[in-house]
């Protein structure tokens, strides 16, 4: 894949290893159609009108109470926030399966044979800030407990077993991140 020249420029110290070990994203046109260009990862380059892709995975009970985790408070973005489980799709990687690497990845859980899967995709776009991206939600039902989860320690700070109405709350505390647009993922 042919890789844009963006902000980065990597001196003579880093070795290709280390350049290979990054994360590549894939960048997208405003029809979500694939350019064939990458981009280093968090290296906000993108024009307007170009677009990568992230994820959200919702965890969900069939008693309808849902993951949460609480970003760690080192988090230079919405620190002690609470949010379901996500990130982006790097380079290559299929929409689901990095929801998939995502939920388990964060949570410690296999949701490859859950029910449910993708709901909607929403875009985001931020004109001249270089970071406009995609999110593609899925929404996954299982039989979880507490002893299932292993959780990401350097990104979560706690977690609960959430229902809608404390989902709410912390939303009109404006500690739920992305609920404005995801919200109409726990209902069901």
């Amino acid at each position: 894949m042919k890789r844009i020249k963006c902000k980065t420029v990597f001196p003579r110290s880093v070795k290709r290893q280390e350049i290979d070990k990054m994360e590549f994203w894939d960048i997208y046109d405003a029809d979500k159609k694939p350019t064939g260009r990458t981009m280093k990862r968090n290296d906000w380059c993108l024009k307007d009108g170009e677009y990568h892709l992230t994820v959200l995975g919702v965890v969900a009970r069939p008693d309808k109470t849902f993951l949460i985790t609480k970003r760690v408070m080192t988090k230079a973005w919405a620190p002690g926030w609470w949010e379901v489980s996500g990130g982006a799709a790097q380079a290559g990687e299929a929409s689901r399966d990095a929801v998939l690497r995502e939920v388990k990845e964060e949570t410690g859980l296999d949701a490859s044979e859950a029910e449910g899967g993708y709901l909607f995709t929403y875009k985001r776009e931020n004109p001249g800030e270089g970071d406009n991206y995609f999110v593609d939600v899925y929404r996954f039902v299982m039989d979880v407990e507490d002893k299932d989860l292993k959780l990401q320690m350097e990104e979560t700070d706690g977690y609960m077993f959430a229902t809608l109405e404390q989902i709410r709350a912390f939303a009109a505390e404006g500690k739920f991140l992305h609920y404005d647009s995801i919200k109409k993922v726990f209902e069901f």
